[in-house]
């Protein structure tokens, strides 16, 4: 597990890391897709980080389907973070900024398959989101999706 740095521009002592992570409804649109992660047990949207070589859509789908077995396309991008006063730093040593940019996504095709990074999917409604336990991030990103904008939503801060 990584250990968060959070001071005034704790960003600049790392690299950029670059995820991409997705908001999957079911037909009605009012119920969206969590994972229930392997490594910390709390609820998220799908998501990674894109590797070289991707491009947002290609790691987007990636992401969400190594965590839930769907395959998905890419619509549309519903929101970007980043906060320059959040490092996350790895027991490697690694340290990192995020920036995220999450999307809305279709789903394809597939079946709900847990893997090493994920213990549980499912979808969920609002009413129910509220009682799971999930970082700020991932609120965020679910508030953002069910706020339908049409423009992307651009949070500088988070956390």
């Amino acid at each position: 597990m990584p250990q968060l740095i959070q001071s005034e521009r704790a960003g600049k002592d790392g690299k950029l890391a670059v995820g991409c992570s997705a908001a999957v409804f079911d037909e009605s649109k009012e119920r969206i897709l969590l994972i229930r992660r392997a490594d910390n047990g709390k609820w998220a949207v799908p998501g990674g980080y894109m590797e070289p070589g991707e491009n947002f859509s290609e790691a987007c789908a990636r992401e969400v389907y190594e965590e839930t077995g769907l395959q998905v396309e890419v619509k549309r991008l519903i929101s970007i973070y980043t906060n320059p006063h959040l490092l996350l730093e790895y027991p490697d040593g690694n340290r990192w900024q995020l920036v995220i940019l999450h999307f809305e996504a279709k789903m394809l095709d597939g079946y709900f398959r847990p893997s090493n990074e994920s213990t549980a999917i499912s979808f969920f409604n609002l009413t129910e989101i509220k009682n799971l336990e999930m970082g700020p991030l991932d609120r965020f990103r679910i508030t953002d999706s069910f706020a339908n904008q049409e423009k992307p939503i651009v949070r500088d801060e988070f956390g």
